[in-house]
């Protein structure tokens, strides 16, 4: 299944803000209150664009993550080998969005935390 369809305006929107990374087609674990009782996850086909700004993850036209300069939550980036965390949010709110890149983990950690720099929430 394609999850990398975007509609035209949004990917002009990317490209005129860089576009830095992207992956189509991926499996993302999605949890949700992770460390508490109630956590629960479950893996989400997606795709994922990173540019100098914008953080977004996707399936198509159903925004999944999106974190820009406006972003006001806690937001995360961790590496544990291959496997790159994005947590938003604290305590029973947070979420988790992690995946494994095809390449170049730390790279992609690096542009990830670079996103939270330029937001309100890094």
């Amino acid at each position: 299944m394609d999850t990398s369809r975007l509609d035209p305006e949004l990917l002009r929107r990317f490209q005129a803000e860089g576009i830095v990374r992207r992956e189509d087609n991926i499996v993302f674990r999605y949890t949700e209150g992770a460390g508490t009782r109630e956590s629960s996850w479950e893996d989400r086909r997606g795709s994922i664009v990173v540019t100098r700004q914008t953080i977004y993850i996707h399936k198509n036209e159903k925004i999944g993550l999106q974190i820009t300069p406006r972003t006001r939550k806690v937001v995360e980036v961790e590496r544990r080998a291959q496997r790159l965390r994005i947590r938003v949010g604290r305590g029973r709110a947070a979420e988790i969005w992690s995946f494994v890149p095809s390449d170049d983990p730390e790279g992609w950690a690096r542009d990830l935390r670079a996103v939270l720099k330029t937001s309100a929430a890094g």
